[in-house]
């Protein structure tokens, strides 16, 4: 009968735990191990006020006709670069000696601008002189200039004349005198006498000189540019006769070799006024 009952007691028990506790089965607490009241969770903040985003810029729109400007750019870009290249070439190793080789000629004088220039002609180079007194009636020059150059012609040595007298010179130089001498360039005149006070051809009574009042001018010889030097006495050719006639006209008188036997090495120029016209020998 024990065994019985045992037997009926443990199926009871299985029974129940096979139903399940009705509540929670909490183990007891230990002594001395209560639980402290829980603490009082943070209070939470609620969040600070965020800086507004910075704004992002918007590029602004293209100009209409920027792209075409670009690709016009790009189009000149490559047309130039297709240009060949015109860097100078190499200079031959004996450039400098040859050209140190060529012979040299004296330079034609250039002399141009105002600086310098008498007359109020910047082709007329010299300077202007105080007023010559007469050493006897006849002469004498109120503005005389000394002249070392006419239309880059220069003059050896310096005349002493008129401006009226150097204006017709220079007529003369570029009217007459370069075309008949052609590709013979002329650097310099030789002057063999402008303002003298004295007679025609020193003769004793004879009437005043015109280069006693600085009106005349007497012209020996002729240096070209290559060096070599025409005189009238010794080179009186075809060239100076055309050169000599050419002054007929510009200047009132002009004598020459032949004239009279008192011009047989030169050339006399004058601005005489001649009731008749010019006077030509």
């Amino acid at each position: 009968m024990r065994a019985f009952a045992l037997a009926l007691t443990i199926l009871a028990a299985s029974a129940g735990l096979a139903e399940g506790p009705s509540t929670s089965i909490r183990p007891q607490p230990r002594p001395g191990t209560e639980a402290a009241p829980a603490e009082a969770a943070p209070a939470v903040l609620a969040p600070a006020s965020q800086p507004a985003a910075p704004k992002i810029p918007v590029p602004k729109p293209r100009p209409p006709g920027l792209i075409a400007a670009a690709a016009a750019q790009s189009s000149a870009t490559q047309i130039i670069g297709a240009i060949p290249s015109t860097a100078p070439k190499t200079r031959p190793s004996d450039l400098a000696s040859a050209v140190s080789a060529q012979p040299t000629a004296p330079a034609k004088s250039t002399k141009k601008g105002k600086k310098g220039s008498v007359c109020g002609d910047p082709d007329i180079k010299g300077e202007a002189l105080a007023a010559i007194p007469a050493k006897f009636k006849g002469c004498g020059l109120d503005e005389p200039v000394r002249v070392s150059n006419v239309a880059g012609i220069s003059l050896s040595p310096a005349a002493t004349i008129s401006c009226d007298t150097a204006a017709a010179l220079k007529d003369w130089i570029e009217t007459g005198m370069n075309p008949a001498f052609g590709n013979r360039e002329v650097v310099e005149l030789k002057i063999a006498a402008s303002y003298i006070c004295r007679t025609r051809n020193n003769q004793k009574g004879a009437k005043t000189s015109e280069h006693g009042r600085g009106k005349a001018i007497d012209i020996s010889g002729f240096l070209m540019s290559n060096g070599k030097l025409w005189t009238v006495a010794s080179d009186y050719n075809s060239t100076i006769r055309k050169a000599q006639k050419a002054a007929c006209g510009i200047f009132g008188t002009t004598l020459g070799p032949g004239s009279d036997g008192f011009h047989e090495d030169h050339l006399h120029f004058d601005i005489a006024s001649h009731g008749n016209g010019s006077y030509c020998r």
